[in-house]
């Protein structure tokens, strides 16, 4: 099995470990972010688990490019330090530069996966349980492509875009360079790393990652769930009309609404997508 291979698998495992863990708290996020169009009163138990089957299949696949990207990029850097004779053993250990661009790579390939993913997700979440107007997310891709084409089914995609690079940078980096330490301070290789540790990082990472992302965040939820068009009910022409009138209408406070859900979520989620990823890791590497 290549590298890129292993990566992808580790990567998936990873995903699926962050969906399973994160989505009851992420459906609070989003309720909490964006004027419901239902309430989850009297919905039970279940109604944490909306839309649970586009991210599962979603995320699992964009985690995975994530780590692959991610993997690749530091190998291909490990090799320029190694010619330079930088680095480490291997050329392995890589500066905060490195990181960072593998990381906003990482993102950006991503976004294009976690663009319409989150975007179908976020209209089944909010969408009347009473009445719904999509019976799951294939017939939501399918009415929303064939009304509003690639475009609709991308509603929101720059600013998921300028999300995934900037978040994913600060996230990677901040896991890398807690790893890196400990490799240090423990004089240990990397698939010696400590499984609780690997959580804690990963919990960190995802404080870093929110705590840049999250009014980004905000905009990208309300451009996906805004109308298509006057007809339909849209309220911003664009993501910097969306700030400028959120932040007239509703002041900075709508920038962190639904934060403190995220901030439950996040340690839980992140550090069970990249224990899963190492644990991942290890197993396939032993083969």
């Amino acid at each position: 099995m290549s590298k890129t291979v292993k990566d992808l698998t580790a990567g998936t495992a990873g995903g699926i470990a962050q969906v399973l863990v994160g989505q009851p708290f992420d459906i609070v996020k989003v309720v909490g972010t964006i004027p419901p169009q239902a309430s989850l009163k009297n919905e039970g138990p279940l109604a944490f688990y909306k839309g649970t089957l586009t991210p599962l299949l979603g995320i699992g696949v964009c985690v995975s490019i994530q780590f692959g990207v991610l993997e690749y990029t530091k190998r291909y850097f490990a090799a320029r330090n190694l010619a330079r004779g930088t680095g480490g053993e291997g050329g392995a250990t890589l500066s905060g530069d490195q990181i960072f661009t593998a990381g906003v790579l990482a993102g950006i390939a991503n976004g294009f996966v976690s663009g319409p993913v989150e975007h179908i997700r976020i209209r089944l979440q909010t969408q009347s349980s009473v009445k719904p107007e999509y019976r799951g997310p294939f017939d939501a891709i399918k009415k929303i492509y064939s009304a509003h084409g690639i475009p609709g089914v991308f509603k929101g995609q720059g600013v998921t875009l300028v999300r995934e690079a900037a978040g994913y940078g600060v996230y990677f980096l901040a896991y890398e360079k807690l790893v890196q330490r400990e490799m240090a301070q423990k004089g240990i290789k990397r698939d010696q790393l400590n499984p609780v540790n690997a959580v804690l990082y990963g919990a960190a990472a995802g404080y870093a990652l929110w705590g840049v992302i999250y009014p980004i965040d905000m905009i990208k939820s309300r451009m996906q769930t805004d109308g298509f068009s006057a007809a339909t009910g849209q309220k911003y022409k664009s993501s910097i009309d969306c700030v400028r009138k959120v932040w007239r209408t509703e002041g900075i406070a709508a920038f962190t609404r639904g934060l403190t859900p995220t901030l439950i979520r996040s340690p839980f989620a992140n550090g069970a997508t990249f224990l899963g990823f190492e644990m991942a890791s290890r197993v396939l590497n032993s083969w």
